[in-house]
């Protein structure tokens, strides 16, 4: 009977111990997960604002308009092209008309902006032309 009441006994501390553990791993779990949580809606807030990178180190930012930000994500892409071609005047020439044509849609685009947007606009235009200017 001894032997059974401590056999039940060391049982049920082992089981309360087990459950201890139990409990702190699940807060260490929770912080955890509220922990990438919140380094993950920073980064996607950060990241809110930019849509892409196509040329290095110009940034294109998102604009009210999409089609602002598709205009020029498509002229980094040219300019990329652009800069690839390393002078070969045979093929800049052939792509002279592509670079044109998204120019011109980019100041018609342009010009339906607000002061704020049109200055970010020109921003980006002038970086990505200052990587083409190299290969001129």
């Amino acid at each position: 009977m001894i032997v059974g009441s401590l056999l039940a006994t060391s049982c049920k501390k082992a089981k309360e111990g087990a459950l201890k553990i139990t409990d702190a791993a699940k807060e260490v779990s929770n912080k955890t997960i509220d922990a990438t949580k919140k380094v993950t809606t920073k980064v996607v807030d950060g990241a809110k604002d930019v849509v892409a990178s196509v040329l290095g180190g110009v940034k294109i930012p998102k604009f009210s308009n999409p089609e602002v930000t598709k205009n020029l994500t498509e002229y980094a892409a040219y300019a990329k092209d652009y800069i690839a071609a390393n002078g070969n005047v045979a093929k800049i020439t052939t792509m002279g008309k592509k670079g044109a044509e998204l120019l011109a849609k980019g100041k018609v685009l342009a010009s339906k902006l607000d002061a704020k947007e049109l200055g970010k606009y020109k921003s980006v235009l002038s970086a990505i032309q200052s990587k083409m200017a190299p290969s001129k």
